[in-house]
C-alpha cells in the first residue's frame, strides 16, 4: 500500500477546486485511495455539507484513482457520476474511500464511500472515467 503521492505525478496537480474545498488525499494506492474534506466552509445554507461539495470530493478522488490506473503519461476524464446522500454531515471532516469496481483499458469505474467523523456513512457515489493511456512513440 502506498500512502504517498507517486513521484510521476507532478506535485502541483492537486487542483484549485480541491484546494478551495480543503480536499486532502491521505492514501495513494490503486486499490484504495482515501481523502478527507472539512465540512466547515462547504455547507449549504442550512448548515449541512453541500451535496455539490460531496460530489466534487467523489469526482476528485475517483479521478485520482483512475490516474493511478492510467499510469505515467496517461490522462483521464470523468464521464458519469452518480451519488446518493445517506446522512447529513454538519461538522468535522468527511472521509472518502475509493475502490475500483472495474478497471479496463478505456473505462474505469470506482465506488466512493463517504463517512463522517463517527464512521457513519454520509454518501455513496459511483464514478466512471474514460482512460487515455500514455502514447507510445
Amino acid at each position: 500500500m502506498t500512502h504517498t503521492r507517486p513521484d510521476w505525478l507532478p506535485a502541483d496537480t492537486q487542483g484549485p477546486l480541491d484546494d478551495k474545498l480543503g480536499i486532502r488525499i491521505t492514501e495513494w494506492d490503486p486499490e484504495r485511495v482515501v481523502a478527507t474534506m472539512p465540512v466547515s466552509g462547504n455547507e449549504q445554507p442550512f448548515g449541512l455539507l453541500h451535496g455539490g461539495a460531496t460530489c466534487a470530493l467523489a469526482e476528485s478522488i475517483g479521478s485520482w484513482a483512475a490516474m493511478l490506473h492510467a499510469g505515467p503519461g496517461g490522462s483521464v476524464v470523468g464521464i458519469e457520476l452518480n451519488a446518493s446522500y445517506l446522512r447529513a454531515a454538519t461538522s468535522g471532516d468527511v472521509t472518502a474511500v475509493c475502490t475500483p469496481v472495474r478497471r479496463g483499458r478505456t473505462l474505469a469505474t470506482y465506488l466512493i464511500e463517504v463517512s463522517d467523523d463517527a464512521g457513519r456513512p454520509t454518501a455513496s457515489a459511483r464514478l466512471t472515467c474514460l482512460i487515455r493511456p500514455a502514447r507510445k512513440h
